[in-house]
Order: C-alpha cells, then structure tokens, then sequence
C-alpha cells in the first residue's frame, strides 16, 4: 500500500519525469535529489518549517524535486498556496511545464483536476491550493499573495535582490508548516545568495545550506579505461573517492572542459563554477582570475606537516566596521592558530600580542603598520619587545622591477610557499581558504604585478581578507627567518599589566 502522503513514495509511483531522450519515465529520486530530501525533512522536523538554500551544478535534478515536492504538498495538504519564481522567462515556461507533466499523468481520480490550468497558474478550488510561477523581472511580482511554499530558482541571478526580499518573500510567514527555498548555482560573490549562503554558514539565520557536488550524478562518467590521473587528479581522488568520485567521473570532466572557453586554467574556473567540488570552489572560482588557486589551498588545510623552524607571528590589526584584527602563526612550511578579535582598540590589541609573545615566545612579530598598527608596534617597542616588526606593505617592493609593493611582493611570496613541491599545512579553515584565494591579480604597463585592493575586493562583495593578510605577512623576510635569539627587555610589571 503507497502512503500518498511520503513523496518518495508517491513520486516513483505517479510523477513521470522526462529522461534525456525525452522519453517518460518514473521519477525515483537520484543521489543528489534523496539528499536533499532528507536534509529538508529532517529540518522541517526539527524547526517546523523549511528555510534552505540550496547550491549545486548544472543538471542535477534539484529543480526537479522542489517541482515534485511543491505540487506533492498542493495536492495533498489542503490550503496550500505554491509559488516558483526563476530569473528568465525561459526558465519559468521549462519549470512550469515540468508541473503540468506531473499533474496531467495522474491516474484518473488520484486529485480533482485543476479549475484553472494556464500559462502560470493551476488552481484547486476543492482544496483551496494552487501552484503558481513567476519571473523575478518586476519589482512588485506576488507582493498581494499569501504563500505557504516558495522556490527560488537560480536565486543568484535575479537582478532585484533587494525588492524580491522585500516583497515576495514577505507573502510566506514565519509559521510551521512554510517554506522557502533558495536554489542556484554560483554567480560570484556579488549577490544576495553569496551573502545568504555565508549568513547560514556563520550561523546568522535559520537557513541551512545543502550542497551537491557534480560528481554525484551517474550520469557524469564515461569510459577511464588506460587513463592516467594527473598529480590534480589524484589529489581530488584522495578528497572526494570516498564520497562518490571515481575515474570515470575524471575522464568525463576532461572531455566537458572543451566546452568552456580559454586557456586551460580559464576552462577548470569555467568548470568550477558550473561543477563544482565544494562550495568554497563555486563561490571562488567564479570571479575574476585570482592569484592563489584553490588546489594547493585545499592541500594546505589537509596536509600535517611537523617543522623546526623559528615560530614568526603575524598580526593584520583592524581598520575599524566589520573588519577583524588577525594573529597566526607560521613555522617555516607549517602555518597554525588562526586568531581572529572584533572590536579591540589600540591598547586591547597590544595586551593580546604582549600575552603570546611572552607565552610562545616567538623569533618576530611581523605587524601591518598602516592605520592602528602604527600605534600597536610602537608601545609594544616601548615595552621593550624587539622581536616586534612593523611592516608597511603599502611601500615600495625589495624587487621593485617585478612588484607594484611590497604587498605584491609578499602575496607572490605566499603562493610560492603553496606551490612549492614540499607539503605546507595551513589550518583547516574555509574563511581562510575564501580569502587566500579570493583576490584577483593583474600586471600593469611597467610589467609589474599588482594584487586586487581590499577596496576593489569589497565593492564585489568579499569581506576583508584579514586572515590571508596576516599569514601574508609573515613572509616580510622570506620563507624562512633565522632561529629565536631575542630576549625582551621587559618594562616594570606595574606599567605593562594595565594593558592586559
């Protein structure tokens, strides 16, 4: 006996889906659609309602399911009012009729047929429900409805981010029973899905976000037989086999890269972008060019990597609003402990680095002096800590042929120290991946090589690489900086204490 009301149940036994041939076939659920239900289900148990983004690649059939799932619950919960909105015309004709393919394949006398059956809407009178569409190209579209479920589809796309908040998504209330569901895949970091993705990731709102790698689609191999996996695809074998990559997933991905325009490099961001491995890849490799690429990144976060070498401290002081004051340290190939503090002033700042200096008693302390690091590296000289450095990256490069500044210079001494053949460890953490590979790069008419301003980075979206700047800037005297030979000259104990 099927209970009705258990869409995977119900789906296989009466939804007809379209293959690729454009033949008819039974909608049971792929990997990627079994996931999703399952992490929905389990939210909407827990909560109550449903509050999803959802980010995934090209054709994975989640469109599909929230189709399924949204005229599941029109026909099955009395009083249901749907409502899709997608960012082309196109989109709406295809999505929409995806739906009428499911109600016009019901057996007879499975639901009332609808009373009104158009290019937008299907209407139940019997069970005050509806299933509606719409094109996220009107600032006032479905502002005067009441909706209990709500898909936006390839949310990162829309144009009007700002009124589709505003409006349509305040016709679904904050009550059990609602959802609401943003669904695309990556366009960039400038626009509300990038934003909406990292407020869930922090914790800021009650949405959760479900990721689907392209690797889970079957459908994604072909033959790998007599090929050789280059050093790239090993690694992402060492990643992802566990979790479903195989070979053959490998083989089709070098065969999909002739459809992306450019270089080789310009083809994988291309890829990346519309298949992505991680989320953090989506979101990075769909900008511009950036100077640090995600790969030995992600080795970096996973590598275990001992050193002997002189601990050097970096410290990227707070320019004030959201930015964060950074301190993390490196041991020659091995950088660790990532601290980062909202909100110090001068003297709280100066109380920080004073209390890991005396415990870790590091060989330098390498701090960003432009702004409120000037006044941070000169008490802790007064105090007598010699191992304190100040650095203006900002001044001219030591090579100044080859570099704008001295940030050039040191950016372009951190990706050698990822790209090097030795392992390097960072630690595991996807901010810091976000900004490590989040700025882009250029050369400029002299041939030198200028990083992306955080300036120019923030009028994109991106938040200040405060973390990457601080391991950055470790690098102000090479990869490697001698061993520890300084003792401080401490001031009286009376003196230093009230900045602790």
């Amino acid at each position: 006996m099927i209970n009705v009301y258990d869409l995977e149940e119900f789906a296989p036994s009466f939804f007809k889906i379209a293959d690729k041939s454009g033949q008819l076939i039974p909608f049971a659920f792929n990997r990627a659609q079994k996931h999703v239900h399952t992490q929905l289900e389990e939210q909407l148990i827990k909560l109550g309602y449903v509050r999803a983004n959802i980010l995934k690649g090209r054709q994975q059939g989640i469109s599909t399911y929230i189709s399924g799932r949204y005229f599941h619950k029109a026909l099955t919960l009395p009083g249901t009012q749907a409502f899709i909105l997608t960012h082309m015309g196109d989109a709406t004709r295809s999505l929409f009729a995806m739906t009428k393919r499911y109600n016009h394949n019901l057996p007879p006398g499975l639901a009332p047929k609808p009373d009104k059956d158009n290019e937008n809407q299907l209407l139940f009178n019997k069970l005050n429900s509806g299933y509606r569409v719409g094109t996220a190209g009107s600032k006032e579209i479905g502002r005067s409805m009441t909706n209990q479920l709500m898909h936006l589809s390839e949310y990162a796309f829309y144009d009007n981010h700002i009124e589709i908040k505003r409006g349509i998504e305040q016709t679904v209330a904050d009550i059990p029973g609602t959802e609401k569901i943003k669904e695309s895949t990556a366009n960039g970091i400038a626009n509300a899905f990038y934003l909406d993705w990292q407020d869930a990731k922090e914790g800021k709102s009650d949405y959760i976000n479900i990721f689907v790698p392209w690797y889970w689609q079957d459908e994604y191999t072909r033959s790998a037989e007599g090929m050789e996996l280059t050093d790239e695809e090993k690694d992402w074998m060492m990643l992802y086999s566990q979790d479903g990559l195989t070979a053959k997933h490998l083989a089709w991905r070098r065969t999909k890269l002739s459809d992306f325009d450019g270089d080789y490099t310009q083809k994988c961001k291309g890829f990346s972008q519309e298949y992505p491995f991680t989320d953090e890849e989506a979101f990075i490799n769909s900008i511009t060019d950036t100077f640090i690429t995600v790969e030995p990144v992600q080795r970096a976060r996973k590598a275990k990597v001992e050193s002997t070498s002189a601990l050097l401290i970096g410290v990227d002081p707070a320019r004030g609003g959201v930015d964060k004051s950074t301190i993390i340290r490196r041991k020659g190939r091995q950088a660790y402990k990532c601290d980062s503090f909202q909100g110090l002033d001068t003297m709280q700042l100066v109380g920080k680095i004073k209390m890991i200096i005396d415990r870790e008693h590091p060989h330098k302390v390498f701090i960003d002096c432009i702004g409120i690091g000037a006044g941070v590296v000169d008490r802790l000289h007064e105090m007598g800590y010699e191992c304190v450095v100040g650095v203006n990256v900002s001044r001219a490069a030591n090579n100044p042929e080859h570099f704008l500044n001295l940030r050039a210079e040191l950016w372009n001494e951190m990706r050698d120290w990822f790209n090097q053949d030795m392992p390097v460890q960072i630690p595991d953490d996807p901010e810091l991946q976000k900004e490590l590979c989040g700025l882009g790069y250029e050369y400029n008419s002299s041939g030198r090589l200028v990083i992306e301003s955080k300036k120019d980075a923030k009028k994109r979206g991106m938040n200040s690489p405060d973390k990457a700047d601080a391991l950055m800037i470790t690098f102000a005297y090479g990869q490697h900086a001698g061993t520890s030979t300084y003792q401080p000259n401490y001031i009286p104990e009376s003196s230093a204490g009230r900045l602790i």
